[in-house]
């Protein structure tokens, strides 16, 4: 493995900003593309690797002029090569063992370090690394913490310890871990799931110590010192989910542009909505939307989530125990105050007492929004909420987020693919672990019992592990910008990790 003892050095935010996507690159041509659906995926052309010079390209574009969309295609076709999806066949149907299908799977979804094409919409990484599978043929920011619970488990702490490897080289090159390893992803991160990826890697000497610590402080000075930071009306800070662009993805040109026409507003606020949506991971769902039924409402970036906040909260003690642990006692008080401080903003704004539940904040509006989530349970899975608090949410999920096949995403059907009734892996997984730290073992267990139920289930009927499940009828899930797809990195991660940590489910 690579040598990891370099310096981190802080990095800012308009780096990334100077790389250009694939938009950027081919102008005119790319706007055909994706506007003309020469491919029924939009992530399809994003993620081609040209054949020449892009500016080669384009002046045989701008020479050609083909006209239409069969000649559009057949441009593309001579100069550049598709990515073709991710395929996660292990050569099985052993649904008697479904702990050793994970491990098969896991060389289908592994991929090793490469030297992207000039042009191409690739970042490199310099060691090997996990996708989740299908269209997504790139390692992707949170995904990666819950892949990595089932690699541990399974004996694969080399790639653990590769994967922490690459994101340490992400944050050093642009200051941040971006949503993903494309170009058109640098503009937004995503949940900040690195410092809890560091727990799963074993004790490190005093230079290790450090690179993390640096790593950690580069993070952190990501999340809290741009327009992703909103101060709130008694002088607290927190966060909310932020895109530095305010243009259609180009992941999702066509659909960008369409949902801002319909919408009425301007559009280059939607367009930024819309990416702040995208960098919650939770692209997308009710708690974005003015009105559930109108996706043209979308206001992410008004939106103060309980989740990011949580996870900053994590952030900001995991500095202060590094830096104690590294000599550095100057830090650790003082990350030691900003969580004490962003711990009470947290119960002062998103705590609902009376409802027993933590809610998202709009701070255009000055108020809790009315959607429950399974982003309640953040606080419990941090360990920030209190006892009260914890049995409290304990109940709210019981009576209103648990359904037949493990948690509900939220109580909303609206079509999105993060609402009712598609359950997530990431969210099993801390609603189970945050439930039982406070002593709710029986509805943690609970909610894995049903959850593994419903992966099997699916998992007879299809062969495949998905990347969501219908809750409520125990199937394939639906909704959302694209077709299911299989693989899938958290949930075969995730599975395993219950799997361990129940074992008795097995049967």
């Amino acid at each position: 493995m690579t040598d990891r003892r370099r310096s981190l050095k802080t990095v800012p935010a308009e780096v990334a900003s100077l790389v250009p996507t694939p938009a950027d690159l081919f102008g005119p041509l790319f706007e055909r593309v994706q506007l003309e659906k020469v491919f029924a995926d939009g992530k399809t052309f994003a993620d081609a690797v040209p054949r020449g010079a892009p500016t080669a390209i384009l002046a045989a574009f701008h020479r050609e002029k083909p006209a239409g969309r069969d000649a559009l295609r057949a441009f593309v076709g001579r100069h550049f090569d598709l990515s073709p999806p991710v395929t996660s066949d292990a050569g099985d149907r052993d649904t008697s063992d479904l702990g050793a299908h994970i491990a098969r799977l896991w060389p289908a979804l592994e991929r090793q370090p490469e030297i992207p094409a000039a042009g191409s919409s690739l970042l490199h990484l310099p060691e090997p690394y996990v996708v989740p599978g299908g269209r997504f043929r790139e390692i992707y920011y949170w995904d990666s913490y819950f892949t990595m619970l089932g690699l541990a488990r399974d004996g694969r702490g080399d790639l653990v310890e590769a994967m922490l490897s690459n994101f340490e080289s992400l944050i050093e090159r642009y200051g941040h871990i971006p949503n993903g390893t494309r170009s058109y992803y640098l503009s937004r991160s995503q949940p900040p799931f690195f410092a809890l990826m560091l727990d799963l890697s074993p004790p490190v000497d005093e230079a290790a110590r450090c690179r993390r610590l640096a790593a950690l402080l580069t993070e952190h000075a990501y999340w809290t010192s741009g327009p992703g930071v909103v101060v709130m009306p008694d002088g607290s800070r927190l966060n909310r989910y932020w895109d530095d662009r305010d243009t259609p993805r180009d992941e999702a040109y066509a659909e960008d542009i369409a949902t801002a026409a319909r919408s009425g507003r301007p559009t280059a606020e939607v367009f930024r909505h819309l990416r702040a949506g995208a960098a919650s991971g939770w692209d997308f769902s009710s708690r974005w939307l003015a009105d559930p039924l109108d996706f043209g409402t979308i206001k992410t970036a008004d939106i103060i989530p309980v989740d990011l906040n949580s996870l900053l909260w994590a952030l900001e003690g995991a500095v202060a125990k590094t830096a104690t642990e590294a000599g550095q006692a100057d830090i650790a008080a003082r990350f030691s105050d900003l969580a004490q401080r962003r711990a009470a903003a947290i119960d002062a704004y998103l705590w609902q007492g009376d409802e027993g539940w933590y809610a998202d904040y709009d701070h255009i509006e000055g108020g809790v929004t009315p959607v429950l989530s399974a982003a309640t349970l953040y606080p419990l899975f941090l360990g920030l909420a209190s006892a009260d608090q914890a049995r409290a949410v304990a109940a709210t999920t019981r009576q209103r987020l648990l359904a037949r096949g493990g948690l509900r995403t939220t109580t909303v059907t609206t079509g999105q693919q993060w609402d009712v009734p598609n359950g997530w892996a990431p969210l099993q997984w801390i609603a189970i672990e945050g439930l039982d730290a406070y002593g709710e073992a029986e509805l943690a267990r609970t909610i894995a019992e049903r959850w593994l139920m419903t992966v099997e289930t699916a998992y007879r009927e299809t062969g495949k592990m998905l990347e969501k499940y219908d809750v409520e009828d125990l199937r394939p899930g639906g909704g959302g910008e694209y077709p299911l797809q299989d693989g899938f990195g958290w949930t075969n991660g995730v599975t395993r990790a219950l799997l361990a940590k129940y074992p008795e489910l097995l049967s």
